[in-house]
């Protein structure tokens, strides 16, 4: 793979329209202290990345019922109590 397109972010201010152009061809990473902070993208590229996007956030409580089961037998450690109640909870209520 060929070096990416960095620039620090004191150069993409002064030079916004190169930098633009050039996310049309490749992400470029905009960097603050050397460190990256941003990638300016193609919008094409954006939304073909959040068309891929399958995951999902849940509160514990909302977690549908195939994911409890898929949970089951996982040894997820003590993560988070009310998951552990969750998990408790579901195999009482279906003696598994």
């Amino acid at each position: 793979m060929g070096e990416r397109a960095t620039v620090a972010s004191t150069e993409f201010q002064n030079r916004t329209g190169l930098y633009i152009e050039k996310a049309a061809r490749e992400p470029v990473f905009i960097t603050r202290h050397r460190r990256p902070v941003r990638v300016l993208l193609d919008i094409a590229e954006y939304e073909r990345l959040k068309a891929n996007d399958t995951r999902r956030a849940y509160l514990i409580e909302e977690l549908p019922d195939d994911l409890v089961q898929a949970l089951h037998g996982v040894d997820l450690g003590h993560l988070d109590p009310a998951l552990d109640r969750l998990l408790e909870s579901d195999h009482e209520e279906t003696g598994a």
